[in-house]
């Protein structure tokens, strides 16, 4: 007697991920919205995908994820520094690694998953603070529009990036002007103990050598010295000051809505929120952004998977 094997049936779930300098965050979602799984693996950026050697390290996070996820039927994605030129790199990594056709792979900017995050398009703005800076609103239209968002080269002020090149500048001014100053210092001591060393030569390695979301953390440092330092405080309430001009500049194109903040900077301390909040015009309606972002795309992937 002859029976039919049943044909087994892909898994309903879709794989959303938020891909950060620092780290990558990564969640499944079924088709009915629960969420099944979550994890974190190595961060990477957009600009990883330009080069031969980046596209192979972000193919074996992908490779982490894959394993620790098990299979999926859709991929969502949230990059940093990712341009839309990019997405055929993308597609053809995630396919590859989750095992799944390039059209079920969707990816684009972090900041646009973040205003997905927060917002329906058209309803409101959204701030974030990671490694970078960047202010996005979607219209009802679907279309992005940005301020800031340029890179630590040029700009991400307000961001972690930022934060830590401003504490490190003021730190070897003040060595500069008298040499053994930071040990009076605890926004430097703070800085130092996270290097390794308090002489130029350990700075040097550190910081010439360590990753954009690596150099990023030192604003954890930061913020663990504002309590006990006012120039460390100041460097935070200058960070507040620069994420509401972001904010401010939407409004004025676009007109009043409500903000959203999203990002770990705003974890770092109060300072920054209130600084932001009080440099914003008056009456703006501010909210904290508190699904987060992985989940998002899970969700969003979830849905690609309904027929």
């Amino acid at each position: 007697m002859v029976t039919d094997t049943p044909t087994p049936t892909p898994p309903p779930a879709g794989l959303g991920l938020d891909a950060g300098g620092t780290r990558t965050r990564w969640a499944l979602g079924g088709a009915d919205g629960a969420l099944i799984a979550q994890g974190q693996a190595a961060g990477w950026s957009g600009l990883q995908l330009d080069s031969t050697e980046g596209r192979a390290q972000i193919a074996a996070t992908l490779g982490e994820i894959a394993r620790a996820s098990g299979p999926v039927r859709a991929v969502v994605a949230g990059v940093t520094g990712f341009d839309a030129t990019q997405g055929p790199a993308f597609c053809a990594l995630a396919a590859s690694a989750f095992g799944v056709a390039p059209a079920a792979v969707r990816a684009f900017s972090d900041i646009e998953l973040a205003c997905h995050a927060a917002f329906a398009p058209g309803e409101g703005y959204v701030v974030y603070a990671g490694t970078g800076s960047v202010a996005a609103f979607i219209d009802a239209q679907g279309a992005l529009h940005r301020a800031g968002g340029r890179g630590v080269v040029i700009d991400d002020a307000g961001g972690g990036h930022w934060i830590a090149r401003q504490a490190l500048r003021q730190i070897w001014r003040a060595e500069d002007e008298a040499p053994g100053a930071w040990q009076a210092s605890p926004l430097a001591r703070r800085v130092f103990e996270q290097i390794g060393g308090s002489d130029w030569a350990a700075t040097r390695r550190w910081a010439y050598g360590a990753s954009r979301g690596e150099l990023g953390t030192l604003a954890l440092a930061v913020a663990a010295a504002a309590e006990d330092d006012p120039a460390a405080l100041a460097l935070l309430h200058e960070a507040g000051r620069e994420l509401a001009r972001l904010g401010a500049a939407l409004t004025h194109r676009f007109g009043p809505r409500p903000l959203a903040l999203a990002g770990r900077v705003f974890e770092l301390h109060p300072a920054i929120e209130q600084n932001l909040r009080a440099a914003l015009p008056a009456g703006s309606e501010l909210r904290r952004s508190r699904l987060p972002a992985h989940h998002t795309a899970a969700r969003l992937a979830a849905q690609r998977t309904t027929p």
